[in-house]
């Protein structure tokens, strides 16, 4: 199985709501495509959001690290030589993790099609289905609530909420949902590098006084801060899981080793795709920490490689892969089926993606 083509192309899916954290507000999902064409007439499907705010990766950096650096790398090479692939695909050129993730999940998912198996199986196949957190974006408080009941109706009992935008009215914003909702509820939040570590501890710590019952606390501090992370870790009384610090196994590994976190976030456009998720999965296993796969925000193509891992894998132990549901509609054929919190991976080979809506994609 031949690499013979490869083309790109844009996809524009509306949210359901604007998408708003304490770094970016978001009413759309316009991703680029990734189509990977063979000899043998399979096609592998990757995808990548454009997050500079981020990832540091834009459309435009997207199309032109995979036109200008990655297709000559690729067309001519065989599927099966799938290790070598993978070298070429991550030393052709650096950083550009969006980029690579969207080939390499395409890569993936020929290589699954090449030997007739779905590629959670290929990875371990360590569970059918998976279920998954929603976001509550940042708000007014009683707006926030709102939102809460509303993902409670539609099933889900564990909210990821976003906060870091106004540190003083964070701790009103989760009161307001923690009033809202069961008690049960599962709450998570996200502070998208908002706080200092003084002020995420003085906060954290003011949460659970006021029996906020808050699960994980997801990077609290800028993202190169990693002993700015040890330092919350060490004393707040609410878990901590790094997520933007992570853009490498290596810097996942450094991590585990400093005790800087307490769990570790694996997203494919930050750490470049499956192949290297894997390799944080790997490091993870041995310093025994357990990991969350999340997602940017994108679309079906892309979300759906995480689930396979998520699937293959038991040290993923949180499931944050909404993306989908946060979407008015799906125009991608195949996959995983998102039945709002319940994920339940495909047994067709690769990734089972079958194409897109005719109409739903412009090509580039």
């Amino acid at each position: 199985m031949k690499i013979t083509d490869i083309r790109l192309g844009m996809i524009s899916v509306p949210l359901r709501v604007p998408f708003k954290t304490a770094l970016r507000s978001v009413k759309s999902v316009e991703d680029v495509i990734v189509e990977i064409y063979t000899d043998t007439g399979a096609v592998g499907y990757g995808e990548a959001p454009p997050t500079g705010v981020i990832t540091g990766d834009t459309t435009g950096s997207i199309i032109g690290a995979i036109r200008d650096h990655i297709v000559p790398t690729l067309i001519g090479k065989d599927v099966d030589e799938f290790e070598d692939l993978m070298k070429a695909l991550n030393s052709c050129i650096v950083k550009n993790t969006s980029a690579k993730a969207a080939v390499d999940m395409a890569l993936w998912d020929l290589y699954g099609q090449l030997y007739k198996i779905p590629v959670y199986k290929l990875m371990g196949g360590a569970r059918k289905s998976i279920t998954t957190d929603i976001t509550i974006s940042v708000n007014d408080p009683e707006e926030m609530a709102r939102d809460a009941v509303n993902a409670i109706e539609r099933g889900y009992d564990c909210l990821k909420v976003k906060v870091g935008k106004e540190s003083e009215k964070d701790i009103e914003r989760l009161w307001a949902i923690r009033q809202a909702v069961p008690k049960e509820t599962l709450i998570r939040i996200d502070a998208n590098q908002g706080w200092t570590p003084k002020e995420a501890v003085r906060i954290l710590n003011g949460m659970q006084e006021k029996g906020l019952d808050i699960e994980f606390v997801e990077q609290p501090v800028k993202a190169h801060d990693f002993e700015g992370m040890k330092y919350v870790t060490e004393r707040s009384y609410v878990p901590v899981l790094a997520d933007e610090s992570v853009f490498s196994p290596e810097d996942a590994v450094k991590i585990m080793q400093m005790g800087a976190a307490d769990l570790v976030n694996i997203k494919l456009m930050k750490c470049g795709g499956l192949y290297n998720a894997l390799k944080i999965v790997s490091a993870a296993e041995i310093y025994g920490v357990e990991c969350m796969i999340g997602c940017m925000l994108e679309a079906k193509i892309s979300v759906n490689a995480a689930v396979h891992l998520a699937c293959a894998k038991k040290i993923i132990t949180k499931i944050d892969l909404d993306g989908p549901v946060l979407c008015s509609e799906d125009p991608i054929l195949g996959g995983s089926v998102f039945e709002e919190k319940i994920i339940t991976v495909s047994d067709e080979p690769g990734l089972g993606i079958q194409g897109i809506e005719p109409g739903c994609i412009r090509y580039l």
